[in-house]
Order: structure tokens, then sequence, then C-alpha cells
């Protein structure tokens, strides 16, 4: 199954508006992100899932992640995201470790943004890449 993220300013004002269910890590914790807008097998009290996501996903639940991501809540229109968007990033920038430590999902990984050194969109995706567990026997390969 695709594994589907979405990113909001504030994920709670979308969820507050959504039936949903909560998933459930292997751990039997509270996933931090991901929901089911189907029915699947839950808690009543809680609204958590009673089997963990991996479970489910054999089972045909279709897990979403909602995503927090903050820096949207400065963004104040189409128009200004796509101003944002089409400005060239200080990509050095990734490589201190004192601000990727500050970024979602490459925070803790400095060694491996020192190593690809990304200067692009496309190297930046071959970093997040790596940083899954299925994929870092490939960081130092050519």
């Amino acid at each position: 199954m695709p594994d589907i993220d979405i990113d909001f300013a504030n994920r709670d004002i979308v969820l507050s508006k959504l039936q949903h269910r909560v998933a459930k890590l292997e751990t039997g914790k509270k996933h931090n992100t991901g929901i089911y807008t189907t029915e699947v097998p839950h808690n009543p009290v809680d609204n958590l899932a009673t089997i963990d996501y991996k479970t489910a996903e054999e089972r045909g639940y279709f897990k979403l992640d909602f995503l927090n991501v903050s820096i949207y809540k400065d963004v104040r229109d189409e128009a200004h995201l796509t101003e944002l968007m089409e400005r060239e990033p200080l990509w050095e920038l990734l490589t201190h470790k004192e601000f990727s430590n500050q970024l979602f999902h490459v925070a803790g990984h400095n060694t491996l943004l020192k190593e690809m050194e990304p200067k692009s969109l496309e190297q930046l995706a071959a970093c997040l890449a790596m940083i899954r567990p299925a994929k870092r026997n490939l960081v130092g390969q050519p």
C-alpha cells in the first residue's frame, strides 16, 4: 500500500472536522501522525485502533499520516507559497548540525547530510531515502 503523508500547519484543526480513528504502533502506543478515515477495529473510549498499523494494512485498512509542519503557519497565501518555492535554498545550511537538527525529516542525520551535501531537491530526496532503514546500506555507494 502507498504511504500517504499530508502536511498541515495545524493538523488538529482538520482532525476536529473529520471523523477518524487513531492508528496504533506495534508497541501498542498511539501513532503520532497516523489516522484512519474509515472504520477500523478500535477502542470506543480513546478512539485508538486495537490493531497496530502493520496488521491493519495487512487486513486492507488504509492509513493516512497527517503531519504538523509548523512552517506553514508563516505562509500567507498560495502566491506567497509559490514565491517561497521558487527561491533557491541555501543548501549548505543542511550541513550545519545546529540548522539541520531543527528540520522535521533530517534532524539527527547531520553525518549523512555532510557526506551527501545535497544541492538540489533531487539530491535532498536521495538523502531522505537513505535515512529510511531499508536504504541505509546504500550510504557511501556510488
